[in-house]
């Protein structure tokens, strides 16, 4: 990317989004378009397309989502099927018809099938049925990275999917029945020692395997990616070169454009918890109720293709915890 040029970030107020903008500002790129959801209703064509018209970005980073955890997902599918696929739709489209250079589209490990083959490869995407929890969010995302490769094949754009593993960091969301695990985890453990009580009850039987990533190493990656040279990027991109530039369509034996990013090792659940619990330093005891939901027994993701092309994890688990523990804490003082 050139340093100079116009880069979109959308959604820059949440984990993944603010982790990218400190990373974009880190390298020096002064030309960094962002708008809150009040300033720029994603979901609303009229006004994506008004907004790209009016900036023409370089360069965009479609981090802007509804995410949430387990229960999330259960109580509210239809917005999380309704809001993403209106926000990538919008956003893709603009896009192409204002000319960004390269786009972006960050998604998630759900997206590969609930009994996938561990570790998950790009190529397992498409090859079975999905975890039920979060069904309606997986398959918008689904549908984004089908979006990104049927541009790229028709219109020679240069639109990449990344799905980040289950990601934490500073600017997570802390909220007591819709965030992910590891954020719930520390709130919970948190109140748990300030109340002194006995015991932490976390869901489900422990067992399930989760992979985790630090926010700063996945907003790493991603601008990696997006400066990759032309000779690395475009390969990525799931078409068959032309004479004219654009895509040639026909899948063949290309595979979407998509790459996984994760750290390559994961931890199970009641592994996770009690490590939590020592950063807190939480006391008491620790108690699984295995009346609901474990969700997708194993997710963890084959980084081969990313680490391929040179690029690896550098935040060890305890250390990111330790940092997304300071963060909460800071987070509860007022302002």
């Amino acid at each position: 990317m050139n340093p100079d040029g116009k880069i979109y970030l959308a959604g820059h107020r949440g984990l993944v989004g603010s982790a990218l903008k400190r990373r974009l500002e880190a390298l020096g790129c002064r030309n960094i378009l962002t708008r809150t959801h009040a300033e720029l209703d994603l979901t609303r064509q009229d006004q994506v397309e008004a907004f790209f018209a009016a900036e023409r970005p370089d360069y965009v980073f479609l981090a802007a989502a509804k995410v949430g955890g387990i229960h999330a997902n259960n109580t509210y599918p239809a917005e999380f099927i309704r809001d993403n696929l209106a926000i990538q739709t919008n956003a893709i489209h603009a896009a192409y018809l204002n000319g960004v250079k390269r786009l972006l589209f960050l998604g998630s490990s759900c997206i590969y099938p609930r009994d996938c083959p561990q570790p998950m490869k790009e190529e397992y995407l498409f090859t079975g049925p999905l975890e039920a929890t979060n069904r309606p969010y997986a398959l918008a995302k689904i549908a984004g990275i089908e979006q990104c490769w049927s541009y790229n094949r028709q219109y020679g754009t240069q639109y990449l999917a990344v799905m980040p593993t289950n990601l934490y960091g500073p600017g997570d969301n802390y909220h007591p029945e819709n965030s992910h695990v590891i954020p719930a985890l520390i709130r919970k453990f948190h109140e748990a020692k300030a109340a002194n009580r006995p015991t932490v009850t976390v869901w489900g039987t422990g067992t399930p395997r989760r992979e985790f990533m630090y926010s700063e190493d996945m907003a790493d990656a991603c601008v990696f990616l997006m400066n990759l040279p032309d000779s690395q990027f475009v390969p990525l991109l799931g078409v068959l070169p032309s004479p004219s530039g654009r895509g040639a369509g026909g899948e063949g034996a290309f595979l979407p454009p998509l790459v996984n990013i994760g750290v390559g090792d994961d931890l199970t659940i009641a592994e996770l918890a009690r490590l939590v619990g020592q950063v807190v330093d939480y006391q008491g005891e620790i108690v699984f109720d295995p009346s609901k939901p474990d969700g997708t027994p194993r997710k963890l993701l084959d980084v081969t293709r990313l680490s391929g092309l040179g690029w690896r994890a550098k935040t060890q688990l305890p250390d990111g915890l330790k940092s997304a523990y300071r963060d909460f804490l800071h987070s509860r003082q007022p302002s």
